[in-house]
């Protein structure tokens, strides 16, 4: 499905939607049309959440607004500013995780080029989060800080609901842990929301086919590694 593609004219299955979409990490400059971005929105408001509680609290910033966090972003992580995430984020991984992590970045890096002494390389690769892989837009998912992981459960399904919307219209994504670690930079561009904890961010746009970083396939295991079926 093309940029192109009518609001009005989505016939992507949910087969599709699912199995297509992947982690984009290099866009075109081209904004999505405001009333694609409304029904896509729309869209994932249909989440199911605990009670109909709703508790997602989404900022989206594009244009100048856009240009202002990724401005405040770059500068932030250049100049050696300590992060103040809102939440807390596992320092490491082990066993089973951890190799999937690797696996992960190894397969980024390959297709970007960058060895696996190249820490310069591998520099330039992680600012690139903050560049917001020049996507045109970038979404802020958050909740109020008052609720705990069972709530974000909740805000996680919508993310999910989210992407695939996006993908169904042609639209590209990277859910972005790393942007939840300068909260405050968001609050300052969306004021009167310092109760709201900001949990990552989606930068989304139009895929880019030329950036080597969107070369990278990943993989997943067999159901049998996460699903346990039992009869009787």
């Amino acid at each position: 499905m093309t940029q192109q593609t009518a609001v009005d004219l989505v016939t992507m299955t949910l087969e599709e939607a699912i199995t297509g979409r992947r982690s984009v990490r290099g866009f075109l400059p081209t904004p999505v049309p405001r009333e694609v971005l409304e029904r896509v929105f729309e869209w994932a408001q249909r989440t199911p959440s605990n009670c109909n509680i709703q508790a997602w609290k989404v900022f989206v910033a594009s244009g100048a607004a856009r240009d202002r966090i990724r401005a405040k972003l770059i500068h932030a992580v250049m100049s050696g500013a300590p992060s103040r995430p809102d939440y807390d984020y596992p320092s490491k991984f082990e066993g089973e995780y951890r190799k999937r992590q690797v696996d992960c970045a190894v397969a980024m890096y390959s297709a970007m080029g960058i060895g696996r002494e190249d820490s310069a390389g591998r520099a330039k690769a992680s600012l690139r989060n903050f560049e917001l892989f020049d996507a045109p837009h970038v979404a802020f998912i958050g909740m109020h800080k008052s609720f705990g992981t069972t709530v974000g459960l909740d805000v996680g399904m919508y993310a999910q609901t989210l992407m695939l919307a996006m993908h169904a219209h042609g639209i590209a994504s990277c859910a972005q842990g790393s942007m939840r670690y300068y909260p405050d930079v968001v609050r300052e561009e969306f004021p009167g929301n310092d109760d709201i904890g900001i949990l990552f961010g989606i930068s989304f746009g139009y895929e880019d086919p030329e950036v080597p970083a969107n070369a990278t396939r990943t993989v997943r295991d067999p159901i049998s590694a996460s699903v346990f079926f039992k009869d009787e």
